[in-house]
């Protein structure tokens, strides 16, 4: 079972791969789902891990809906990342009629190739989600991230399985959304995913006195908090994931 941690710092790469994780995912501004990191967030991320590093390319947050700006925004993205010796591209684009853009993903597939490219969980916002996948199979993406159109992965477990028979081998189906260590097993076991996308973070702070603690998201006011990436976390999903 191939664990792949979402992170958002030099300190949280580190922690994730010392915990066992085989693949990261490099975002910036996760509070807002995560947005293209900085160049230099990349490179040194690149310099510091030896486990595959993807990095998502989103040029805002908010919805998936892109103008042709944005698109090349994206394109140019894509190509930094690429020259910073990424080994994987995460992205997603929706039409405004519904669905995937496909028209715009085949184009952000050109851009990455060689590179494998990821589809974020935006696929969760479309209402035909095996047709999702065709049209995903069709532009030459190799791996879709989907807590099977539900709130959390467990929530759509039986929905993941579903996309998993129907992606027949043609893409990864991998399960994400909010996995804890209680249910990780129950997730693989419903869903037959071989790759899963945790977080596994703890509250981190600068303020003396102040506990950590886990699971909980840090107040806009409490300027010295923030999450950080647990490598003891990390260890018990990979250990859970693979017993």
């Amino acid at each position: 079972m191939l664990v792949e941690a979402c992170i958002d710092s030099i300190a949280s790469a580190e922690a994730a791969e010392r915990g066992g994780a085989r693949r990261l995912e490099l975002c910036g501004a996760l509070y807002d789902g995560g947005i293209t990191p900085s160049a230099g967030m990349i490179g040194l991320v690149r310099e510091r891990v030896a486990v595959p590093l993807f990095v998502i390319v989103r040029p805002r947050g908010g919805g998936f809906v892109y103008t042709e700006d944005e698109i090349l925004v994206i394109l140019r993205d894509i190509a930094i990342a690429r020259e910073l010796g990424v080994d994987g591209i995460v992205v997603g684009a929706l039409a405004r009629r519904g669905g995937v853009d496909v028209t715009r993903i085949c184009a952000m597939v050109h851009a990455a190739a060689p590179l494998p490219v990821t589809f974020h969980r935006a696929v969760d916002l479309v209402a035909d989600q095996r047709r999702a996948l065709d049209d995903l199979a069709h532009a030459g993406v190799q791996r879709v991230l989907t807590s099977g159109g539900a709130m959390t992965a467990i929530a759509g477990a039986d929905r993941i399985r579903e996309l998993v028979t129907h992606a027949a081998g043609r893409l990864t189906v991998m399960a994400g959304g909010a996995i804890r260590e209680a249910h990780v097993s129950e997730l693989i076991r419903r869903s037959g995913v071989t790759e899963i996308h945790v977080r596994g973070t703890r509250l981190t702070t600068t303020s003396p006195g102040v506990p950590k603690i886990v699971l909980r998201k840090p107040l806009p006011s409490d300027e010295n908090a923030w999450e950080e990436t647990d490598e003891a976390r990390i260890r018990d999903v990979v250990r859970l994931a693979n017993a």
